[in-house]
């Protein structure tokens, strides 16, 4: 008999979420087993208020007839804030078996702004003759009673902060709370301190420094979203008799100063170990000549309780090697661009100071380079305390770097004594692309590190020059790409709210969020603004998130209003600020925007962003605005056809983008689409098959010309080793994904150093064209989230074998493809509880085998049906194994 369980419950997409405020959650789950064919019937869930055995229940979801596992809605009684909700789930199969009962749990944080009692706690350092740079310690002793049962910190900040407790640094989490668009949102964090408080005096530690928002953004100055900060905190204890203590930041709170002297996100940190203060949130802690904190009149309105995942460190890696460059420098080599910070052990002379300079590359010389860095020093100076062995890391400030200048380090220096400590959100990693070409698995990874080094709180276009900003355009080529490598629900949630949150009255976007550009004229990019259509809707592919769907359709709608109230033309969009193909290598002299023309891409977008409004209007069931907006649509295509394509079926604009555009968005008529694929085809031939597109063209090229019935193009560009191509950088050594199609040349160098970054993930959209190409792993939006899988390999000339695994909400989801002695074997896994429809390249019902038995004989597969040259089944959940001869 087969296996059947089920397991990784989640609530909100996490496992076990501390101090979450959905105030209707929803639980997932995946079922477990052997064999072929599961599939869930009926599910039970059972929610108790803080009692584990489930005797006293809030909802009872009693047995639901549903093959739903995922996204399924709370139904019980109001949710409180600060509680801890267990809750069990059990299912029964298609053959009536009934699974084991599963338990899980989340624990709600402070849910109401108005439910907070502390107050924002500061210090005018300045006034008090301490540096303004420097960072904040502030503290409180308390006492705790006896049979503690439980105790939970709920704290903010404005700033970045980070708690200690009786001398213990609280949890992993780095950048609390985050970055948001702090005057209208800002998230809090619950720490479980349970086991950390004592009977007795007890004392709790904030450790405070600039962050986003006091720091420097972009090109503005310090103290964007405020010229103070401060912390917010509230501990409750809950005694086993009942009783309740709460502990609250208030005037009765210390401050002062200590070893970090300056902290910045763009020019590193500064740390005096000779101003360490010992045991400084330790209850026997001297503070009598700590001064008091002064309150802060700030509100709480904006305060909500955190929504994505924190930031923390990853991963560590050792440097490869120690480099004497020419200009007599040491440089350790991580053999890795990344984002972090490095630290090491030392034992010098008290003052000695020792310098650490971050860049991503080395010049032609062999010398660090970091004028591609900008206005930003990437920079970390320790002044050591003397007399011991020190070691030093850095706190709140971060640097994209693979090399590393140390100066001033005393004696022979040892690659042991030096850590790098790899920090991004705490995504779980859900993708694997592998092929027969080690250079396309080289780029794979490169993308994967790409997106580590950007998705830290939000989607930057890079980590490492004074930039490092939510850009629209960037997060929305590469979401697709992004929700293969990584579980990025949640985050990209998070984000798309802020981007609501920030959304003009007049529904245009900013072309970063959180807005970094208030009122400034340059907003709402085609290509940018449209972030507000495409991300939400990829995620409801990718998840199967329908209240996302409801929550952003606004925000949607009002985007794609802006676009057509926008100048004088209701069907075409030719004003307003635009990017165009950025980085485009067609660009005229001194341009970044490339040679399409802005108003056609801008009305390409206009036409695409429509249509998928059109499309959530459908899943939300909104039919007024499904009729609206389809025949907005249609007016759109009918003047983009009227401007755009001249009367003899061309493109006015004769580029690749402009091509690949009109293509992928299904804006040319029929009667001419014939014209324009060969037009695209010839724009290729006259380049030598070699790419000229930028940022809104690239992501649509390879599965352009997949659609067009020349997928030996696509892998043509794919597999180029020659400038310009993805593999170009993999060929110089890249280990992320350039800004810039030659950010370094073969000779070393560099592309201009006012953009040229080493670490920017836009150009890896390429990936989705390997996940749902080669490897074939595809979406149906009927069924979205997986429910149905879609698998199409799509092997071509210059690979024999390629696999994709995808861990889907439901379970893994594989694809693998390998031509080997004449025989094309084919392995294909449906996660339980799905289905999927499977094509079969170039073969024949007669031909295909799957364990070696005939189609027709096999258990699962429920329909065959000849397809041109290829075979369509329709799958059960299950692992399969096809094998057929292989034609050419």
């Amino acid at each position: 008999m087969h296996r059947f369980g089920l397991s990784d419950l989640r609530c909100e997409y996490r496992v076990n979420p501390v101090g979450i405020g959905v105030r209707i959650p929803r639980f997932s789950w995946k079922l477990t087993g052997t064999g072929r064919g599961i599939k869930q019937s009926n599910y039970q869930i059972q929610v108790s208020d803080g009692d584990p055995l489930f005797q006293s229940l809030t909802w009872d979801s009693g047995q639901v007839q549903s093959d739903q596992s995922v996204h399924i809605q709370y139904e019980g009684k109001p949710l409180k804030s600060r509680t801890v909700y267990h809750y069990r789930v059990r299912v029964w199969d298609s053959q009536g078996r009934e699974s084991d009962w599963i338990a899980a749990l989340w624990e709600t944080g402070i849910m109401d702004s108005a439910e907070w009692t502390a107050q924002w706690i500061t210090c005018d350092l300045e006034r008090n003759n301490r540096s303004p740079e420097a960072s904040q310690m502030l503290r409180k002793t308390f006492e705790a009673g006896e049979s503690l049962l439980s105790a939970r910190i709920y704290a903010t900040a404005l700033g970045i902060y980070e708690l200690e407790l009786n001398g213990e640094r609280l949890n992993e989490n780095k950048f609390s709370p985050g970055w948001t668009s702090y005057h209208k949102r800002l998230q809090t964090q619950t720490f479980d301190v349970t086991d950390t408080v004592r009977r007795g005096k007890n004392a709790i530690g904030i450790m405070l420094a600039d962050g986003w928002y006091k720091g420097r953004i972009g090109g503005h100055p310090n103290n964007f979203y405020g010229d103070q900060r401060a912390a917010l905190l509230e501990l409750h204890l809950i005694y086993e008799d009942g009783k309740q203590e709460v502990i609250i930041t208030d005037d009765s709170w210390r401050v002062d100063t200590g070893p970090i002297l300056m902290a910045s996100i763009y020019d590193g940190e500064t740390y005096d170990a000779r101003l360490e203060k010992d045991g400084w949130s330790s209850s026997s802690y001297e503070d009598s000549n700590w001064l008091p904190v002064s309150i802060l009149d700030h509100g709480m309105q904006m305060l909500i309780p955190q929504e994505n995942v924190p930031t923390r460190v990853m991963r560590e890696l050792k440097p490869i090697a120690l480099l004497r460059t020419p200009a007599g420098e040491d440089i350790l080599d991580f053999g890795q661009n990344m984002v972090g910070w490095v630290s090491y052990s030392v034992k010098a002379p008290e003052g000695t100071i020792i310098e650490l300079a971050h860049s991503e590359v080395l010049d032609r010389d062999g010398n660090l380079y970091t004028d591609n860095l900008r206005s930003a020093k990437q920079t970390t100076r320790y002044v050591c305390r003397g007399g011991v062995i020190e070691y030093y890391e850095p706190r709140f400030s971060f640097q994209g770097f693979r090399y590393v200048k140390v100066t001033g380090y005393p004696g022979e220096m040892s690659l042991e004594a030096f850590t790098a400590h790899v920090i991004y959100s705490a995504l779980d990693e859900t993708g694997v692309f592998e092929c027969s070409d080690e250079s396309i698995n080289k780029l794979q990874s490169n993308i994967v590190w790409g997106q580590r080094g950007n998705f830290l709180e939000l989607p930057t276009d890079c980590p490492q020059r004074d930039e490092r900003l939510g850009y629209t355009g960037d997060a929305q080529v590469f979401i697709r790409t992004a929700a293969f490598n990584m579980d990025v629900a949640s985050f990209f949630t998070k984000w798309l709210r802020d981007l609501k949150a920030d959304q003009l009255p007049n529904g245009g976007v900013s072309n970063t969020v959180p807005d970094t550009l208030p009122g400034w004229d340059l907003h709402s990019a085609a290509g940018w603004g449209d972030a507000a259509v495409i991300c939400p809707w990829t995620l409801y592919l990718c998840y199967g998130d329908k209240r996302l769907l409801e929550e952003q359709y606004d925000s949607m709608r009002l985007w794609v209003e802006f676009i057509r109230n926008l100048g004088d033309h209701e069907f075409l969009w030719n004003s307003g600020f635009q990017f165009g193909d950025w980085l485009a290598l067609d660009a005229p002299a001194g341009s970044y925007a490339g040679a399409t023309p802005k108003d056609f891409i801008a009305t390409a977008f206009y036409a695409h962003s429509t249509d998928l409004l059109v499309r959530a209007a459908q899943v939300l069931g909104y039919e007024e605005d499904v009729a609206k907006y389809t025949e907005l649509r249609k007016k759109v295509v009918e003047h983009f056809n009227l401007e755009f394509v001249s009367k003899n079926g061309r493109l006015v604009s004769p580029t690749q983008t402009a091509h690949v555009l009109a293509l992928s968005f299904g804006l040319v008529e029929d009667t001419v689409r014939t014209r324009v694929e060969q037009s695209l085809i010839e724009l290729l031939e006259q380049s030598d098959n070699k790419l000229t597109t930028g940022f809104l063209g690239t992501p649509y090229l390879c599965s352009t010309l997949t659609d067009i019935g020349r997928i030996d193009l696509a892998y043509k560009l794919a597999l180029s080793r020659d400038f310009p191509s993805w593999l170009y950088s993999v060929e110089q050594g890249a280990t992320t994904i350039w800004e810039h199609w030659d950010g370094q040349n073969a000779d070393g160098s560099f592309w201009s150093a006012d953009m040229n970054s080493f670490n920017h993930y836009a150009f890896g959209a390429i990936g989705d064209w390997f996940y749902r190409v080669v490897s074939g792993i595809d979406t149906d939006a009927e069924k979205s989230g997986f429910k149905h899988t879609r698998i199409r390999p799509r092997p071509g000339e210059g690979l024999n074998y390629a696999w994709a695994s995808f861990q889907s909400m439901y379970g893994e989801i594989l694809s693998l493809w390998r031509i080997e002695d004449g025989m094309m074997n084919i392995q294909i896994i449906l996660a339980p509880n799905t289905t999927g429809t499977v094509i079969l390249p170039n073969c024949h019902q007669e031909e295909v085998t799957e364990g070696g038995i005939r189609l027709a004989e096999t258990e699962g597969v429920r329909q065959v049906i000849a397809q041109d040259k290829d075979l369509r089944l329709e799958l059960d959940s299950g692992s399969y194994q096809f094998q057929y001869a292989w034609h050419l």
